[in-house]
């Protein structure tokens, strides 16, 4: 795991791009997710769905765990701890370029 080097003040520019502040959002709130499920809700292709989430596993914010269900492979994605204080570090920094207090 790579810890990343882009964060100022909790913005975070590995989780700032859309789809992985919204891979991250759905993480937060989740145990884990499937990458099918994932993928549908973002509405991306598995090639694009597969890039961001190689960026959150290569940050150490993201852990994929795979197995063999009903004889196809899947993939189940989690926020790891480092993952989720940078997103909600991230969120809190947002919060506060909009002038809203964080929680």
């Amino acid at each position: 795991m790579m810890a990343t080097d882009t964060s100022t003040n909790g913005f975070d520019q590995t989780i700032h791009a859309p789809n992985r502040l919204r891979i991250c959002a759905m993480l937060d709130a989740a145990t884990e997710a499937e990458f099918s499920a994932i993928q549908e809700r973002l509405q991306v292709s598995a090639s694009v769905l597969s890039k961001h989430v190689s960026v959150l596993v290569e940050a150490g914010y993201v852990q994929q765990r795979k197995a063999v269900r009903a004889t196809r492979q899947r993939v189940w994605l989690s926020m790891t701890a480092q993952g989720r204080r940078a997103y909600r570090d991230h969120v809190a920094a947002l919060r506060a370029i909009v002038g809203e207090d964080s929680e």
